[in-house]
């Protein structure tokens, strides 16, 4: 099987060093030479992709625009299974299907990552015990879906989660787009100059994604504008009701408010009830 990966960030060089490690032969394509390079020389990647035809299996790990540019301006081998892995689904899942293919598509989403990018910051064990999302709908060859979840495996994911590009981008719009949004405005506040001896765990936790790659998370979040703007007003109103009971020095409202956080989370669910989500152990 010859396996190719488009796009040699850190999730995908990341991708490209956990198949070595597996054993797999897997070529890489970037859309600027440095990281290529880089990805021979450090034995990430066998060799850099001069087309597609070739590849049983072709991995896109490009932001949202340049994933569905890339799909549809380049050849793929007949059959071959194509999987992107950017972080909205919908957008990419509903482009890829608007028109007939020759290749198989299969949608997914690790969920992995580090606060820095770029080849250099790969590693083999990025994804070891990690979920891996895959979206499917009527279209999704079943077969295709099984083989990038054998895949995932081989990379060490923990968990293959399939549901739709719906579920996904609804969960996905909460549990990730908006605690990136929310890091990024925390740390624009005049009170962070001159307060690095005045902080602790609770800061480092609030603070590790605020650099987000703009160029990066703003597709992320346009591309899934409904279900992120959802989101921010439901935490507008959570916050607004803890300033006015502050404003209102109202102590029963401020507890009431504090403890019903803390019993939410507390008793939130640490298994899977939605009928769209299907939970398979890797390893």
């Amino acid at each position: 099987m010859k396996i190719c990966v488009a796009g040699l960030g850190l999730i995908g060089g990341s991708m490209c060093s956990a198949l070595k490690r597996a054993g797999h032969a897997v070529d890489g394509w970037n859309r600027s030479p440095q990281a290529a390079c880089y990805a021979v020389e450090n034995g990430i990647i066998d060799a850099q992709a001069d087309g597609f035809t070739r590849y049983d299996v072709v991995f896109v790990a490009l932001p949202p625009q340049a994933t569905v540019d890339f799909i549809d301006n380049t050849r793929f081998k007949s059959g071959a299974i194509v999987s992107d892995i950017c972080g909205v689904k919908g957008f990419i899942e509903n482009h890829v299907y608007s028109v007939p293919r020759n290749f198989r598509y299969v949608g997914c989403h690790p969920m992995a990552g580090k606060e820095v990018s770029g080849i250099e910051n790969a590693c083999a064990d990025l994804f070891d015990g990690a979920s891996m999302i895959i979206t499917r709908r009527n279209e999704t060859d079943a077969d295709a879906a099984d083989k990038v979840i054998d895949l995932s495996r081989d990379m060490g994911f923990g968990r293959a989660v399939l549901c739709t590009a719906k579920t996904h981008d609804e969960k996905i719009a909460y549990t990730s787009q908006l605690a990136h949004i929310v890091s990024n405005a925390y740390v624009k506040s005049p009170s962070l100059k001159n307060c690095i001896c005045f902080t602790g765990g609770s800061f480092q936790d609030m603070t590790r994604i605020a650099g987000v790659d703009e160029n990066v998370w703003a597709s992320l979040y346009l591309n899934n504008a409904e279900n992120v703007v959802a989101e921010i007003d439901l935490l507008v109103d959570s916050l607004t009701r803890v300033k006015e009971a502050v404003l209102e020095k109202d102590s029963r409202k401020l507890k009431s408010i504090l403890a019903e956080g803390r019993s939410l989370f507390a008793g939130s669910e640490k298994t899977v009830s939605d009928a769209d989500i299907s939970v398979k152990k890797l390893n």
